[in-house]
């Protein structure tokens, strides 16, 4: 008996945005994929400047700077729509974006979160890191000391929003918040796991691989132009 082919999965390559312009790409990828329901999905790769975001479950009080300061120094503050809590993202942290038909795995937005989790985890495991996931709380850790933010969207089941892996990221930036609303919390990154500072670019094209992997997709790279006029 033949097999279903496996969904496609269209990439770009690593992105540098700015948030809105990055939630703008997402609505529209969104709405093409419930239009063409999942034929195809899509997968952004982003690096955002320095930009705090507050989530469904999140409070300012989980900022703990005034907007005076973010402002002094460089960073945007965004109230957003995504689940969790209050993150941080800037440059050397890696953002995945899946925009995923979840109708072809079931509609379960558990399972969703725990494959995204068990994908996190391997991208980890292939740099010798070892990761694990953490109930009760959502995302990955590396012993007591987070490396990955899960916060997703979905609208007509089809997901949006998705992960903050911390690469090489200037860790001293989740100062200005309660990471995830766990105080006391430690937020780690590749390189401080590792010691050194793997290529972000290199680290977006494998986590690509691990994720059509994981999902059972096929990956397909394409021109930026092809998914900015999906």
């Amino acid at each position: 008996m033949a097999h279903p082919a496996r969904p496609q999965l269209l990439y770009a390559g690593l992105r540098r945005l700015d948030f809105h312009e990055a939630f703008r790409l997402q609505e529209r990828l969104r709405d093409a994929c419930i239009a063409s329901q999942g034929r195809p999905n899509y997968l952004l790769l982003v690096e955002h400047p320095p930009t705090v975001t507050v989530g469904r479950k999140g409070s300012r009080a989980d900022v703990l700077v005034s907007d005076e300061k973010l402002s002094e120094l460089g960073v945007c503050l965004i109230e957003t729509n995504r689940g969790g809590e209050v993150t941080y993202h800037g440059p050397g942290q890696l953002v995945v974006y899946p925009i995923v038909n979840l109708a072809q795995r079931g509609c379960d937005l558990h399972r969703y979160l725990r494959d995204l989790e068990r994908w996190l985890v391997g991208l980890c495991r292939s740099y010798n890191v070892a990761a694990h996931a953490g109930p009760p709380h959502t995302g990955v850790w590396v012993g007591e000391r987070k490396i990955a933010s899960i916060g997703i969207a979905v609208r007509r089941w089809v997901s949006y929003h998705g992960v903050a892996f911390n690469v090489a990221t200037d860790l001293s930036q989740f100062d200005l918040i309660v990471p995830c609303g766990l105080p006391g919390m430690t937020v780690t990154s590749l390189a401080r796991e590792l010691g050194t500072a793997p290529d972000l670019e290199e680290v977006a094209e494998r986590a690509a691989g691990l994720f059509a992997e994981e999902f059972a997709m096929r990956l397909e790279r394409v021109p930026a132009e092809a998914v900015e006029t999906a």
